[in-house]
């Protein structure tokens, strides 16, 4: 491996850009290597060594009651990782620029919430995007619109690995600017060597700058919260991990757990297949990484200078375009927890973990269970119900395309419990939905709901036939 990449490394006649990249591949043969060292050793994950996280190694967030002042408020920073493409709705393009309520995209909501916290506390905490060389250009491109506005906003790319050949092990790309397909952006989990090789930690130490908090840019819960820093600040906690009590929709997301006495981040994509069913299951593992951390940078600085994170590795399987199977080698942020003095989890409502990872969620985000206030996404008072309705769609609404042709505006949901829809479904103008819906079109078949109509505990079937449930 050493020499392909060598070889790649070569192709570049730039000083600058070969540089970079020479310390990008680098990083690489760092994570291969160990990756190959433990599977020559036969190191895999002992799950008779896992058990939930202990009482102990969690909070509830209904036991923080202070907040933090704008003194300590000041020592922060919010970065969001904003990598992703969203290809699971069908997208190409930078998923952060997507329209999700109110002509507003997740950018222009993480702008406005972190703009209306500096305003309110006489602060300046910047907002840092980490890209992914599938974002990068497209997002530098759209932050221009915010260039006259009272905040920093920094960004750096994270790292492009080359995928590898699942049969010789050998790397896709043949040089360094070959076709993008050949490469891909290792995790979340580089964030922080990203963070550290692009100079951006550095920079953020310099200003002032203690404490990071970390979310997904698709996840609309994800707000800076006063009362958490403070709690990180007064338990002299180096990593916080936020995690919620997992639902039926949940059971694939990472939990944290206790290895052999060390508190863990365990991933699907780590556990034996024999095992998945017991990962699965909400009554062994009961609550969910939000991938909401808060950092603290001057630990940080400390375990990259000192000890280095090696990062629990998740081998990943896909297939190129001609079929060819591939790898890829990935980590996640919170997986970091191990590495970091009186890190623990806070147990946080449910409103802080809102991501829109499908058509379902972006419909339930855009209706008016939900309003819009200094770019915080909140419950609508008018909502009989404090939990959110459950809606599932069938794949003729899985990309942004497909879901935006058959509504011709956003239903009312105010009053809604249950939503199924299946086939070719169109909805017309100012429709209301109540109680449970299911509205079932028939193959070949397709449903048009008129503009206006208001469907209680109903049943729709076949072409337009109508029953009360």
């Amino acid at each position: 491996m050493n020499g392909e990449i060598e070889s790649l490394v070569d192709t570049l006649s730039d000083s600058i850009a070969r540089k970079g990249f020479e310390t990008e591949m680098q990083s690489f043969v760092q994570m291969f290597s160990r990756y190959q060292s433990d599977k020559a050793r036969g190191i895999t994950l002992d799950w008779d060594k896992i058990r939930p996280a202990p009482a102990e190694q969690t909070v509830s967030y209904a036991s923080l009651f202070r907040e933090a002042d704008s003194k300590n408020l000041k020592k922060l920073a919010v970065l969001k990782v904003n990598g992703g493409l969203g290809t699971s709705m069908g997208m190409k393009g930078a998923k952060s620029a997507l329209e999700v309520k109110n002509g507003l995209t997740f950018l222009d909501l993480t702008v406005q919430q972190v703009q209306h916290l500096n305003t309110r506390m006489s602060i300046d905490v910047p907002l840092i995007l980490m890209t992914s060389f599938k974002t990068y250009t497209e997002t530098v491109e759209v932050i221009k619109k915010y260039a006259n506005q009272p905040l920093r906003i920094l960004t750096f790319n994270q790292s492009r690995y080359p995928r590898v050949f699942e049969d010789t092990m050998l790397p896709c790309p043949k040089t360094a600017e070959d076709d993008n397909r050949a490469w891909y952006p290792p995790g979340h989990g580089d964030l922080y060597a990203s963070l550290f090789r692009s100079g951006v930690l550095d920079q953020l130490l310099s200003d002032g700058k203690e404490y990071l908090f970390v979310s997904n840019s698709d996840n609309l819960g994800a707000v800076v919260d006063p009362k958490i820093l403070q709690h990180m600040i007064e338990s002299e906690s180096e990593f916080l991990m936020e995690v919620t009590n997992k639902t039926k929709g949940d059971l694939k997301g990472g939990t944290l757990v206790d290895y052999d006495g060390s508190l863990r981040l365990l991933e699907l994509g780590q556990v034996p297949l024999k095992n998945v069913d017991d990962f699965k299951s909400i009554f062994n593992f009961r609550i969910l990484n939000t991938n909401n951390l808060w950092i603290n940078l001057k630990a940080l600085k400390r375990v990259l200078d000192k000890e280095g994170l090696d990062l629990d590795i998740i081998e990943k399987h896909r297939y190129l375009d001609h079929g060819k199977p591939v790898i890829q080698l990935e980590t996640a942020a919170g997986s970091a927890i191990k590495h970091f003095k009186k890190a623990h989890g806070v147990i946080v409502p449910r409103r802080r973990f809102l991501p829109v990872k499908n058509c379902a969620d972006l419909l339930l985000v855009k209706s008016d269970i939900y309003k819009i206030e200094n770019g915080h996404l909140i419950p609508n008072d008018h909502r009989p119900f404090q939990t959110t309705p459950t809606i599932k769609l069938s794949d003729d609404f899985k990309s942004i395309e497909q879901f935006q042709a058959r509504f011709k505006t956003i239903p009312s949901i105010a009053e809604l419990d249950h939503l199924t829809i299946t086939g070719d479904v169109h909805f017309g103008r100012a429709c209301e939905l109540r109680g449970t819906v299911i509205v079932a079109a028939t193959e070949g078949q397709r449903i048009d709901i008129p503009d206006g109509s208001v469907l209680e505990n109903r049943l729709l079937a076949g072409y337009l036939n109508t029953i009360e449930l």
